[in-house]
């Protein structure tokens, strides 16, 4: 499974957001999006998604020219995950997942025996089947990630978008959902998520891509691209970047200049 963007550019009416963006990854991979609010980071993912037409450039979904797909070819590859959120009905866990199964079923056909099936599977690989009956408003926020994961994954697309998975989750359950979306890649998964912290970044990413007024700064490995200037050109804040000796390794930690 691969993703090809070559030269992406994309326009509300006048208002030019992305102004060529460049991105190449494949299976195992997990790719960060940094960014300030504003540089582009929605609009990529949803042009990734299909959700935007007039775009110009070039998508490449394994090969195929995304311009060329429809909306359900292209929920086939790609799923999205949303940030956690309160829905308007309490629909249980398990019945949030099993909406991931709409795209393998034809027309209205109410899904059955298999389309729960791979629900049941897809709870367990999140290690959350205990949660299967219970509400998902009633559930805490890392938890809720956790079922919006299973809910694509139960998709069965091979490329997951992820809108900052960790907003508003408490510090524990950040790095329990990125151990999980960690995981995910070494499985095979290609994950393409944005976030705002740098630090989530160096300590989980295969690649970094970097958005600035709708421009990619720079796209490589977080070890080569990720510095103090960097970060001050991008969030206007001055860092120090620091290794910090742990037991199972270095750990590289960007520490903000107090003033």
């Amino acid at each position: 499974m691969t993703l090809e963007v070559k030269d992406l550019r994309f326009s509300y009416k006048d208002n030019r957001v992305l102004k060529g963006v460049d991105l190449s990854a494949g299976a195992g991979q997990c790719v960060f999006v940094l960014g300030e609010n504003g540089a582009g980071k929605t609009t990529l993912f949803r042009c990734l998604l299909g959700l935007l037409a007039g775009y110009t450039g070039e998508i490449h979904i394994d090969g195929t020219d995304a311009a060329n797909m429809s909306s359900r070819e292209i929920a086939r590859k790609i799923a999205y995950i949303p940030q956690a959120h309160t829905p308007v009905f309490n629909y249980t866990v398990f019945e949030t997942v099993l909406m991931g199964t709409n795209v393998l079923t034809a027309g209205l056909r109410t899904p059955g025996k298999l389309e729960r099936e791979t629900t049941e599977q897809m709870l367990e690989q999140m290690n959350i089947p205990h949660l299967g009956e219970r509400g998902f408003a009633e559930i805490s926020g890392g938890e809720q990630q956790l079922a919006l994961i299973a809910r694509a994954l139960a998709q069965k697309s091979r490329i997951l978008i992820m809108d900052e998975p960790t907003a508003n989750l408490d510090y524990g359950n950040q790095f329990r959902v990125m151990r999980h979306i960690r995981q995910l890649a070494r499985d095979g998964y290609l994950v393409i998520l944005s976030t705002h912290n740098p630090e989530h970044a160096l300590l989980y990413s295969d690649m970094v891509l970097v958005l600035k007024e709708g421009k990619a700064m720079v796209y490589g490995e977080p070890g080569k691209i990720l510095n103090q200037d960097l970060i001050k050109s991008v969030y206007g804040i001055s860092v120090e970047l620091q290794t910090v000796r742990a037991p199972w390794g270095d750990v590289p930690v960007f520490i903000p200049h107090v003033e």
